[in-house]
């Protein structure tokens, strides 16, 4: 019965991770202003870290630009949580230093 219980919980999370549509994609926040592009995309990957852990404290603070242009600022976003995370290039030169 446990076991039911855990591949059903397991599933579940796995189920409300999935990707979906955003339907706010190419709307304007406010009246004059256009949806976040490229270059905010990639600041809000650069500030990801500190955005989240104060987003744990004020409900107001989101880390994800919902009303962006799509697939430019979600290039941006990646871009920016790779750059300042190092990019995976320590895993690289793992072990290949000269003392």
């Amino acid at each position: 019965m446990l076991r039911y219980l855990i591949v059903f919980v397991l599933c579940a999370m796995l189920v409300g991770c999935s990707a979906s549509p955003n339907p706010n994609v190419n709307m304007s926040r406010e009246e004059g202003k256009e949806p976040a592009g490229f270059w905010l995309g990639l600041w809000h990957g650069f500030i990801l870290f500190f955005t989240f852990i104060v987003s744990l404290f004020k409900s107001s603070v989101g880390i994800y630009e919902t009303y962006n242009n799509g697939f430019w600022y979600n290039l941006g976003f990646v871009f920016g949580v790779i750059a300042s995370h190092g990019g995976g290039a320590g895993i690289l030169f793992k072990g290949k230093r000269k003392d």
